[in-house]
């Protein structure tokens, strides 16, 4: 097994560093970013728990092979996943190869965990009703009862930290009993009678409208959607786009727009050396061609100004165009 535990001032670099998935992050509130990240792997299963202080909107792709449980530590505010609702009585199911949508809130806790698909599955099928399991496994947010949750996710962080405090990481009955325990845990978690195998949350409005523009922004870099065209293309009143984002992210459509195009933005330079791209021409590729005006922005959002920003390189960047138009 394989242990690491990292801190980070950059939500980018958190992101990158979780091992297996494919994914962005980006950070939605004002300030310093610093978030955690403990992470154990085994040769079939995986467990991390991530805590970030600002709020986050996670997009991406489930690891192949896998099915993929989150267990919530702490819900400060509104969270958000597949258009789901959530909160602190609320158990995250993905499968392999899903893509994702999750909107975070501030100082958000969370522990993830990963089993192979194939042995999962033979897990099920020992279980009491498992046709009933394998239905309720098809949602992607699950609601157990509070008191039982609760216990469940005090024994999994246990298992965890008290795996992560060994010594004997290499003991192959180590890592057996481990994801033996956790697979016990979950799969006893969600065959408890008084979770309702029934139950379904369909995908609020809301959701499908901030979703609708992300992927919109994401897709065409240059040419950020506007509300008015929002409400054109989902054909929707102007008041449900504002509604909309404000129940998911907390805050305006103009707003989210503008960070999704600045974390962009920092991603690129992140990940290119100086020399090779400038912070004028990173600005120009999301659609920011007046550079006071994005330094600025970049700067309330992030902390730092983008001549701050580390590049591939280990060097801060410098700008080296210029240009006049706001995007």
């Amino acid at each position: 097994m394989n242990i690491a535990i990292d801190s980070f001032g950059d939500i980018q670099l958190h992101a990158a560093s979780v091992q297996e998935w494919k994914q962005t992050y980006s950070q939605l509130t004002s300030g310093s970013l610093l978030s955690s990240l403990q992470q154990l792997s085994g040769e079939r299963f995986q467990v991390f728990r991530e805590h970030i202080n600002q709020r986050v909107v996670q997009n991406g792709e489930a690891p192949r092979g896998r099915i993929c449980f989150a267990v919530p530590l702490a819900v400060p505010g509104a969270a958000r996943m597949q258009g789901r609702e959530a909160n602190d009585s609320s158990v995250f199911v993905l499968h392999g190869g899903d893509e994702f949508m999750f909107h975070m809130p501030m100082g958000m806790d969370l522990l993830a965990i990963t089993f192979d698909r194939a042995t999962f599955e033979r897990a099920i099928a020992a279980a009491p009703r498992p046709d009933e399991l394998t239905t309720l496994l098809k949602q992607p947010v699950l609601q157990v009862p509070t008191a039982r949750l609760r216990d469940s996710r005090d024994r999994l962080l246990t298992l965890f930290q008290q795996i992560v405090m060994r010594a004997d990481l290499a003991d192959p009955q180590t890592e057996q009993g481990l994801e033996a325990a956790l697979m016990s845990e979950m799969v006893d978690l969600l065959s408890d009678p008084a979770c309702d195998k029934r139950q379904r949350h369909g995908s609020s409005t809301g959701s499908y409208i901030v979703e609708k523009c992300h992927r919109l922004t994401v897709d065409d870099q240059l040419n950020p959607p506007s509300v008015i065209d929002l409400c054109q293309r989902l054909r929707v009143s102007r008041r449900s786009v504002q509604n909309g984002f404000r129940s998911v992210t907390e805050t305006t459509p103009i707003h989210y727009i503008r960070c999704i195009r600045l974390n962009g933005v920092r991603r690129e330079l992140l990940g290119t050396r100086s020399a090779d791209l400038s912070i004028g021409d990173a600005a120009a590729r999301w659609g920011f061609f007046h550079l006071s005006h994005f330094a600025a922005d970049y700067q309330a959002l992030f902390g730092e100004l983008p001549s701050q920003t580390r590049r591939a390189d280990g060097k801060a960047g410098r700008s080296t165009a210029r240009a006049t138009a706001e995007g």
